[in-house]
């Protein structure tokens, strides 16, 4: 499959933005080892090879183990944090909305585990994540890394 468009090249604006939506995310607080899991989760469920490829590399290279990305895809079986659990759910609901609303039970348990400002800044991690998904999705981004 060969790439469509750089939209980089086409407009550079665009992805500045969104760059410093992915910088106020970092530096929200969350911890970085969450956001990584946001990241490859969220890139799993929207099927973005580019955007997996990276940040599984990332959170592995931040200490991430293989045990715990290769169980992501079962989060809610997997070994992970009940804060993790709740993190990952609200991630997947956003990247989910076209199946219905974000549910009063997916809202409760988050809210068990986040405060009001990590709830918002969790939010803008998911939505920040699907943002960079589509464009690499919608304009093929060729990742050197998975070349043949």
């Amino acid at each position: 499959m060969s790439a469509r468009l750089d939209y980089n090249q086409v407009d550079p604006k665009g992805s500045r933005a969104l760059a410093g939506l992915s910088a106020y995310v970092e530096n929200s607080g969350l911890e970085r080892a969450l956001i990584d899991l946001i990241n490859v989760r969220i890139s799993q469920i929207n099927g973005c090879a580019y955007c997996l490829r990276l940040h599984t590399e990332e959170a592995v290279e931040r200490g991430e183990t293989h045990r715990r990305l290769h169980l992501l895809r079962v989060w809610a079986e997997g070994p992970f944090s009940e804060r993790e659990r709740a993190a990952l759910g609200w991630a997947e609901a956003i990247t989910a909305v076209n199946l219905g609303p974000v549910s009063d039970e997916v809202y409760a348990r988050t809210r068990e585990h986040f405060s009001d400002q990590d709830l918002v800044s969790l939010t803008f991690a998911a939505i920040s994540m699907n943002a960079w998904n589509r464009l690499g999705i919608a304009f093929r981004k060729p990742d050197p890394a998975l070349a043949g």
